[in-house]
């Protein structure tokens, strides 16, 4: 009898993680195109003013009605150079993929698509850059797009130049996607501009270039991710290119409902947990401190955002780890055996920044402590199977860091730096913990390691916390309000200064 039940249970969770498989990598994409938000079954309220999600039986409003029956033009930079490229490259175990995990640009614009055409905008969509040679990333997603009713046209044609003219609604995605304005509308550009919606998701130096933002004084409004990266927006454009923003509106991102259903399903994130600890020769009661980024390449401006990276501060991390263990060493504490997992790992690429990550381990002999796991777009096993994250990136930091809400919604406390949208997330000592950026930010965060290892309590009652944050602030539908609203007052602006 008692075989027999063991083997019921091992069938099981074979079963379950079986489940988990078949969301192959087509099955992601396919999860990432899905409307976001169907008009017929979800009644949307804004939390900020205590309004909240709820089914409703009936006539139900969605806040993006008024778009019915406007066009709208989506202009993308790229779409198949993004982190879609790595589908046909990363090989992973576990091929559950949220389309919140999938963040860049592009993916976020589609999201927007999808939200309109579910209410009845009528939605085209143009890629500027698009590789010469078929490519079956995009036929795939262009298809998808066109299964859902999104027009797909060429960005060069007169059929773009057209719809632009006749559009309500223009939205730029990426800041170097004002590129295509002068080569494509030419003398037509000043005609467009007062209806054009800019949405910006970069704060890196490289792309404040004339070239790209020549025109933003003079679009209807500007749209950032968070307050920190739309100041260094305004900040930046005056300073270095003495240009001025135009009206600028922050919108925060939502966890997706994908992601949601597994952070709140128990028996899901068991497995999940199990798997990955199994797969990584960890036990169940030790205490996984992870720091994970996406893997995803601009190649069209030769610039490369790896998961590992001096930017996001995997070295740091390190450091602050190793450190964390010689205060626990020194002070005798009594914690569950810890190790750190770093999520975004190319050896293939031969970094000599890996490689000082890797002699690093090595020169401290924390081998067995440290865990580098490939690049991979799946996060949701590992959100399962941590029990900490660590969004340590340098700098400026995130532009707003979808992984930190992601976290929090698997009831995860977040150490986190003291920078960029991290600080719009993460409230400091109820939610997580923050610590300043850079070296002097090391012995801050081994403390902050120790502290959260030695206080158990403490640690659940954050990532409970974080979790009813997300479910306040930071949900798709909440992500629909504020988009919503900024439609209609850029819509406003279109109608007041046409053709100007």
């Amino acid at each position: 009898m008692a075989k027999h039940s063991v083997g019921w249970i091992t069938f099981q969770k074979r079963w379950l993680l079986k489940l988990f498989v078949v969301f192959s990598m087509s099955t992601a994409i396919a999860l990432l195109i899905r409307a976001a938000f169907d008009s017929c079954d979800r009644h949307y309220e804004d939390t900020e003013n205590g309004i909240h999600l709820a089914p409703q039986i009936g006539s139900i409003k969605n806040p993006l009605d008024f778009m019915k029956s406007k066009l709208v033009l989506m202009v993308s930079h790229e779409l198949s150079l993004s982190a879609l490229d790595f589908f046909r490259e990363v090989s992973v175990e576990i091929a559950y993929v949220t389309a919140s995990s999938l963040y860049c640009g592009p993916l976020l614009l589609m999201e927007l698509a999808f939200l309109l055409r579910s209410v009845g905008a009528e939605v085209v969509w143009i890629t500027n850059q698009k590789p010469t040679a078929t490519d079956e990333v995009v036929y795939s997603l262009e298809h998808k797009m066109l299964d859902r009713g999104v027009q797909v046209f060429s960005a060069k044609g007169q059929e773009a130049i057209d719809t632009a003219l006749k559009a309500d609604l223009v939205v730029l995605n990426t800041a170097v996607a004002g590129k295509w304005l002068d080569a494509v509308l030419k003398e037509n550009v000043p005609r467009v501009l007062p209806k054009v919606l800019w949405w910006i998701h970069e704060m890196r130096g490289h792309y404040f270039k004339v070239e790209y933002v020549k025109h933003l004084p003079f679009v209807a409004g500007a749209m950032i991710d968070s307050h920190t990266t739309a100041e260094y927006w305004k900040n930046r454009t005056r300073e270095r290119l003495g240009i001025r923003m135009p009206e600028t509106y922050v919108v925060h991102l939502g966890n997706s409902k994908e992601l949601m259903e597994v952070a709140e399903d128990s028996v899901a994130k068991r497995v999940l947990r199990e798997h990955v600890r199994e797969s990584l020769g960890v036990r169940n009661e030790d205490l996984l401190f992870a720091i994970i980024n996406s893997f995803y390449l601009l190649s069209t401006e030769n610039y490369i955002t790896a998961g590992v990276s001096r930017g996001k501060g995997q070295d740091l991390f390190l450091r602050s780890f190793h450190e964390s263990l010689q205060l626990i060493q020194e002070k005798k504490l009594k914690v569950p055996l810890m190790h750190a997992v770093i999520v975004g790992s190319d050896m293939s690429a031969q970094t000599k920044f890996e490689t000082e990550l890797r002699n690093f381990v090595i020169e401290k002999k924390i081998q067995g402590r440290v865990h580098f796991v490939n690049k991979t777009l799946t996060v949701a096993p590992y959100l399962a199977a941590i029990d900490v994250l660590v969004q340590n990136s340098q700098a400026r930091g995130e532009c707003f860091g979808r992984i930190t809400i992601e976290a929090m919604a698997f009831q995860l406390p977040v150490l986190g730096t003291a920078a960029g949208g991290t600080t719009e997330i993460v409230v400091n000592g109820s939610t997580g913990l923050v610590h300043p950026v850079g070296k002097e930010g090391v012995t801050t965060l081994a403390k902050n390691f120790v502290k959260l290892a030695t206080h158990v309590e403490r640690r659940l009652t954050m990532g409970k916390k974080g979790y009813e944050r997300v479910k306040e602030r930071f949900m798709e539908h909440h992500m629909a309000h504020r988009i919503a609203s900024v439609l209609k007052e850029v819509l406003q602006n279109a109608k007041s200064h046409p053709h100007s």
